[in-house]
């Protein structure tokens, strides 16, 4: 059996409505397997440029209001989903880089020591930093705000308690932007094609897309049950 926690990379974009359904799915993950995993959380610029992605991708199918449509169609089959009638109709973000910067700021934080984040009862047992990135998706997908304003996102740090005086100094002095681009390496490493994508066996295997929460158990239950010295296949 294997005794060390199993790293998962988890890459996902905070504009993805995939990644904002599959949130429930990571919870329940987390939930029964927190001591058999580490979650390395990355994030990716599906949405680095919504005027190209959205307005001018979707440009025959009615721009970024038939964007919203398509996203009210994609979570009517997910009924415990909240979404704002008139999302991605009104404050349309520029860009979801900008929420990336500020949750890698946090994050930075988290690995120096500056902020706790042990898993929180209060939180529905999410770290203060699993927090953070979703009540930035809330605030996209449930109340319509745009989260590429970097006030949006420094009101959501304020209202969390955040520290906001150490936010401003990653964010100011590159550590947070480094980290970024740390992930836009790694998405290249493991060929990540989408979001939301699971990353197991430090890329040997793939989890990309809508996957079942079944079919990610079974993945880890296959990794956390192998010998720990096993003849290759090959």
């Amino acid at each position: 059996m294997t005794t060390s926690p199993i790293r998962i990379h988890y890459f996902t974009d905070v504009l993805c409505v995939w990644a904002y359904l599959a949130q429930v799915r990571l919870d329940e993950l987390i939930k029964k397997n927190s001591s058999d995993i580490d979650i390395s959380y990355h994030f990716m610029p599906i949405f680095g440029a919504t005027e190209h992605r959205v307005g001018e991708g979707w440009k025959d199918k009615g721009s970024y209001e038939g964007f919203g449509k398509h996203t009210h169609q994609v979570c009517s089959a997910y009924p415990y989903l909240k979404l704002h009638k008139d999302v991605w109709k009104i404050n349309t973000p520029q860009t979801s880089a900008t929420s990336h910067l500020y949750i890698k700021a946090i994050q930075c934080l988290v690995d120096d020591g500056m902020i706790n984040n042990e898993a929180d009862e209060n939180l529905q047992q999410r770290t203060i930093f699993e927090e953070f990135v979703w009540q930035v998706r809330l605030a996209f997908f449930q109340e319509a705000k745009d989260i590429g304003n970097m006030q949006v996102l420094e009101d959501i740090a304020k209202a969390m308690q955040l520290p906001i005086v150490e936010i401003k100094r990653v964010l100011n002095d590159g550590s947070a932007l480094a980290a970024l681009f740390r992930d836009i390496e790694l998405r290249d490493e493991f060929r990540v094609e989408g979001s939301p994508t699971y990353i197991f066996n430090e890329g040997r295997q793939k989890l990309y897309g809508n996957v079942g929460y079944r079919i990610i158990e079974a993945n880890l239950h296959e990794i956390l049950n192998q010998p720990k010295m096993e003849a290759s296949w090959c």
